[in-house]
């Protein structure tokens, strides 16, 4: 009989967590956001790739050009290489696997150099918009934003005046 009556007492304790626990529920207020949306149109990634273009075009415009000529030249020995001497052969092939070895160097560093960036870039962006966010919450009284929900009714979407509040922050980063 004691056993029952722990059990009772038990249900009734989770009974009246759970009746506390959804009355807190449904009195906080949510709101939804749309991620994709707002990297997208905001004026910070335009920044970014703006920024991204002028730090890396030279060097993509060098290394193309380096390919280029790189190419030319491989086909240039392919085409004498039987006209010319052993010796001469010999250090024509040398030469050109050296370039080729440099210039696959500067590829894979080029490559990686990018990443980084585009990394360190995306994530200041991504640290200014949930700021962005947290602020616009605050100011609408929102106790949880969900981003990309299956689904939500627009009046709980925040977005635009996260948006908003992004392009007035604007090229200030």
């Amino acid at each position: 009989m004691h056993n029952v009556s722990k059990l009772i007492a038990s249900v009734l304790a989770a009974g009246l967590m759970l009746a506390a626990g959804s009355a807190h529920a449904q009195s906080g207020k949510f709101a939804t956001i749309r991620a994709a949306e707002l990297v997208q149109n905001s004026p910070q990634f335009k920044q970014g790739q703006v920024q991204m273009k002028s730090e890396f075009d030279k060097r993509k415009s060098d290394l193309e050009t380096e390919a280029k000529k790189l190419g030319e030249d491989l086909q240039k020995f392919k085409r004498e290489q039987d006209v010319m001497s052993a010796e001469a052969r010999s250090k024509m092939e040398k030469d050109l696997n050296t370039r080729k070895i440099d210039f696959d160097y500067k590829q894979r560093q080029f490559g990686e150099d990018f990443q980084k960036r585009d990394r360190e870039l995306t994530e200041s962006m991504m640290a200014k918009i949930k700021e962005v966010v947290v602020a616009v919450a605050k100011e609408k009284g929102v106790d949880v934003v969900l981003q990309d929900p299956v689904y939500a009714t627009a009046g709980i979407d925040i977005t635009d005046d996260v948006l908003k509040k992004l392009q007035a922050t604007g090229s200030g980063k």
